[in-house]
């Protein structure tokens, strides 16, 4: 009886296993890979068995998220966050990506300042590394990567609810504290503000600091809090957006066109022209000039990548010798004679100026007035046979939010030197008439003087671009707020920071295409050595990219990826050559005036763009020549 049991139950094992793999369809399978197999013969038959099979496994899913505190190109600490993937019923690490950390905390800031940015900087990382390895870690397992619209917007959803939280917790804290200021205070006492405003200085009669703002300057709109633990966003959205690119085996870049223009792959592709940063101009050292925060060189569009990046790198080195100690300063006289002569009729250059790097990744510098560094360049530019505005081009990031004046609501462009929003219009025209080799002004007013910001683009909208960088940093708050929009322009700088999503930037470079402005990709001042900001530039079809200057690790990376992409593209056949610069015509815009002086129009909350109207990418199909990306095998 014994062995009839066994007999029967192992029958029964037998018919249980031929349901499950006739269920599977594995024998027929098995038959199909033999027979596709046999003519071709593999000198590796099970590999070539294993890959036959393998394209009938299960998607991969997310099956763990790993946040850690590590630091950025300048020492600061910021976020990096992995994705692991279920491949093949193994977990495997797919990817990581390492957030860039951003700081408005001005470079002059008092010690007390700079160590409480520090304090929030530490507690903002620690807590996103948290909100990583616990809730989001949940809350995004077994979930595809490469859903990324439907994972955005439950990061989305994650957040605005940290946001109603916080807010809970700041109404408890003030209802408490409520009482306590109703109260009798001690006879000492009575002086101390609430802690909104602050206490007069002795001398001065003004009793709020709205009386400080002269009557016809907008005050400065205040700085949107940025949430502790906002990082966690960003970095999750990017990491996601990577997994994705490497499970389809195609480029970040390609993948986060297919997001962007529908999963419809472009036939060709432009890359963005790089905004190269030369000189960073010390706006609080003893120098006069303050207006200039950093000098760029744009190479013609003629010109291939490598080709212009060469060339930037041979006026750096001239420039470079031109402000060795032994050196002298161009003086207008010099450089409108054009004789190309060495006459020591210039001002020493600071001895200490080429000796020093700035984090931005180029020479520091200080200048007594602005037609110094121009001239610099001029001069470089000659001494080795190039002519500025046609062999390379200027821009010049004025970083002007960073100048005003509040008490006598003027720009302090150098020291003891101050211009009016209406002087600084009148100054930048004469300025690009004698330097029409400048053909981008970065920030060159605040945000808030839109009237002038009108008056800019329509006086010199048309002989070079006119970029809001600062009106830009929250992108996730000009999306969602209707009632912020940044002011007549002819492109914004984007910031991947903070909560900052990959469908936050589709979103966001689509309205900007179909409004015919340029979008210019930038790096933020804490770089990482995390290049995906050039594949996020390559996709979403920027005009410009902004990285720095060719020194530190951190932005030469994101330069050699941008070489990379160029061959890839060049080898594949899908490089499209660029046009020459075009400057948007001002005059077909809407007029200044109450609504219309804004370029962007509210969109929908966490609404995708469909199809775009004026695509920057034209829209095919695109050759399977693509490098085979073996994370997955």
């Amino acid at each position: 009886m014994e062995p009839c049991g066994g007999g029967g139950r192992l029958g029964e094992l037998r018919r249980e296993a031929a349901e499950y793999y006739r269920g599977q369809r594995v024998p027929q399978r098995v038959e199909e890979a033999l027979n596709a197999l046999f003519p071709l013969c593999p000198a590796d038959f099970y590999g070539a068995l294993a890959n036959y099979l393998s394209t009938f496994s299960k998607a991969p899913v997310i099956c763990k998220l790993a946040g850690r505190k590590v630091l950025d190109g300048v020492g600061k600490p910021t976020l990096e966050v992995e994705i692991y993937c279920t491949v093949k019923n193994y977990e495997k690490r797919i990817c990581s990506a390492i957030m860039s950390s951003h700081s408005r905390i001005p470079e002059n800031a008092s010690p007390e300042i700079t160590e409480g940015d520090e304090k929030e900087r530490n507690d903002t990382v620690t807590t996103a590394v948290e909100w990583v390895n616990e809730s989001l870690n949940t809350m995004l397992r077994d979930l595809k990567p490469t859903d990324q619209c439907e994972i955005d917007k439950m990061l989305g959803e994650y957040f605005r609810k940290k946001v109603e939280e916080k807010k809970e917790i700041q109404k408890e804290e003030e209802e408490e504290a409520a009482p306590l200021s109703s109260a009798p205070s001690a006879p000492s006492a009575p002086s101390a503000p609430s802690g909104k405003k602050k206490a007069a200085k002795p001398g001065k009669k003004t009793s709020s600091t709205e009386r400080t703002f002269p009557p016809t300057l907008p005050p400065a709109e205040p700085i949107e809090p940025v949430l502790c633990g906002s990082l966690a966003i960003g970095g999750t959205s990017l990491a996601v957006a990577k997994a994705g690119a490497t499970i389809n085996r195609i480029p970040l870049y390609l993948h986060i066109a297919l997001l962007k223009y529908n999963q419809d792959s472009p036939k060709e592709m432009t890359l963005p022209r790089p905004m190269i940063t030369l000189l960073n101009c010390e706006k609080f050292s003893p120098a006069k000039l303050k207006l200039v925060k950093e000098v760029m060189l744009i190479p013609p569009a003629q010109l291939s990548l490598r080709q212009g990046i060469e060339r930037v790198l041979d006026i750096q080195k001239e420039v470079m010798r031109l402000l060795e100690p032994s050196g002298k300063v161009p003086s207008p006289q010099l450089a409108d004679s054009k004789k190309g002569k060495a006459h020591n009729t210039g001002k020493k250059a600071p001895p200490p100026a080429v000796k020093r790097v700035s984090h931005l990744g180029c020479l520091i510098t200080g200048w007594d007035n602005l037609e110094q560094p121009l001239l610099l360049m001029q001069t470089a530019c000659n001494n080795i046979g190039l002519e500025l505005g046609t062999d390379i081009y200027l821009a010049i990031n004025c970083a002007a939010h960073e100048l005003m004046d509040y008490v006598k609501g003027k720009y302090e462009i150098l020291t003891g030197t101050f211009k009016s929003p209406d002087e600084m219009v009148d100054m930048y025209v004469e300025l690009i008439n004698k330097f029409p080799s400048i053909i981008a002004l970065v920030d060159p007013l605040r945000k808030e003087d839109r009237q002038q910001w009108n008056n800019i683009c329509c006086a010199l909208g048309s002989k070079c671009y006119l970029i809001a960088e600062d009106a830009a940093t929250n992108i996730s708050k000009l999306k969602i707020d209707q009632n912020m929009n940044v002011p007549m322009c002819s492109g914004v700088v984007l910031k991947y920071i903070n909560q900052t999503k990959v469908s936050d930037l589709i979103e966001f470079t689509g309205l900007l295409d179909g409004q015919r402005h340029i979008t210019i990709l930038g790096s933020p001042d804490g770089e990482s050595s995390d290049d995906s900001l050039v594949d996020l530039a390559v996709g979403l079809g920027a005009r410009f990219i902004k990285l720095g200057g060719l020194s530190r690790g951190e932005r030469v990376t994101k330069y050699n990826r941008l070489l990379a992409i160029e061959e890839e593209l060049a080898k594949n056949r899908t490089l499209r050559s660029e046009a020459n610069f075009e400057f948007p015509d001002f005059s077909e815009e809407t007029q200044p005036g109450e609504k219309g002086s804004d370029i962007i129009p509210p969109p929908e909350q966490d609404s995708l763009p469909p199809q775009l109207s004026q695509p920057a990418l034209q829209v095919h199909s695109l050759p399977a020549q693509l490098p085979d990306n073996s994370t997955l095998t």
